[in-house]
């Protein structure tokens, strides 16, 4: 008899241990969350929303923070101008317009202007910054690299990296590439008006001219024919005519041959590349020497992202230096 009620005992818990283990498993479950499933692929991706939407969207501490993840110290009203496209000034009055305003106040301006002054700002202050670092590298090829830094989708990427993209205020949503790239172009400029030109250039060092850092600058370039522009350099550097002549031989006539071609001019030798064929010799040979020339060889000293505006100022242009010499 007492063995009797032990073995009920123990079955009695046994059924309570398994009621605990599936007591909010229930069979409907399954069904309705397939279900579920079903009608959301069924309406399609739900459509992406602003964080404006949210109800705790504070747009005057976005403005704020955005400052102050920065660093710098902007006018509340330029940079609120900054972010404030003109597609959104033109929605805004005709929603007003809409319900019967017909002079209807907005109390904010589109960024217009400060798109043209941050883009010349830009492009002043990364070719000042690349002429003051690559004094031997000739202007067209410095021009070369200021187009790829200051490029739309190059001035986007930063922008989007730096938390512009939430803030932003215009009519279209998502944003694309070109209200990224006028919209940093536009905080430039607010940084300018607010912070004066210093904290403008250090910014401009900081984020655009960066992207320099640890790059072969011979990828900038763009030199389709090396031995070509070699000459023409020779030529207007008033240097005598490069000549490239083979050097060294290994493994000729097999499939592992090697070609060691170096380049003269007036019995110096200028650099030298190896290839397996004598003409890819050559062309490595004559992008050597343009390295050594230009200044950009593999071994050159990293590019010096301490330098200021003072260090750069005799590179800018007449209507910056005006500026800074009135300040």
């Amino acid at each position: 008899m007492l063995l009797l009620n032990v073995s009920r005992a123990i079955l009695r818990g046994a059924q309570r241990l398994d009621a605990h283990r599936s007591r909010d498993v229930h069979r409907w479950v399954a069904p309705t969350l397939r279900e579920l499933r079903r009608r959301r692929e069924k309406m399609g991706p739900e459509a992406v929303l602003p964080r404006s939407s949210h109800s705790d969207w504070n747009y005057s501490a976005e403005l704020f923070a955005f400052g102050k993840r920065l660093q710098e110290n902007f006018d509340a009203n330029v940079l609120q101008q900054a972010f404030t496209h003109q597609s959104f000034v033109e929605q805004e009055t005709r929603k007003q317009a809409a319900v019967g305003i017909e002079q209807p106040i907005l109390g904010v301006s589109d960024n217009r202007d400060l798109i043209v002054q941050g883009e010349q700002l830009i492009v002043d202050y990364v070719e000042a910054f690349l002429l003051t670092t690559l004094p031997r590298l000739p202007r067209q090829f410095v021009t070369a690299i200021r187009e790829s830094l200051t490029s739309e989708s190059q001035l986007a990427h930063i922008s989007s990296h730096l938390g512009t993209k939430d803030i932003i205020m215009a009519a279209e949503f998502p944003v694309g590439d070109p209200l990224l790239a006028s919209t940093l172009k536009a905080i430039v400029a607010a940084l300018q008006r607010s912070s004066g030109e210093e904290r403008c250039f250090l910014f401009v060092r900081d984020f655009i001219c960066s992207a320099l850092n640890q790059r072969d600058l011979y990828e900038y370039l763009n030199i389709t024919d090396p031995l070509l522009m070699l000459q023409e350099y020779c030529k207007e550097k008033n240097l005598a005519n490069p000549e490239p002549r083979l050097i060294g031989t290994l493994g000729k006539n097999t499939l592992l041959a090697a070609y060691n071609v170096g380049i003269y001019s007036d019995r110096k030798l200028l650099g030298k590349g190896y290839g397996e064929n004598q003409s890819v010799a050559i062309d490595e040979a004559a992008r050597d020497c343009l390295r050594k020339l230009f200044g950009t060889e593999f071994h050159m000293k990293p590019v010096d992202f301490t330098l200021g505006l003072s260090d750069c100022a005799r590179h800018l242009s007449h209507g910056t230096q005006r500026k800074i010499e009135s300040r």
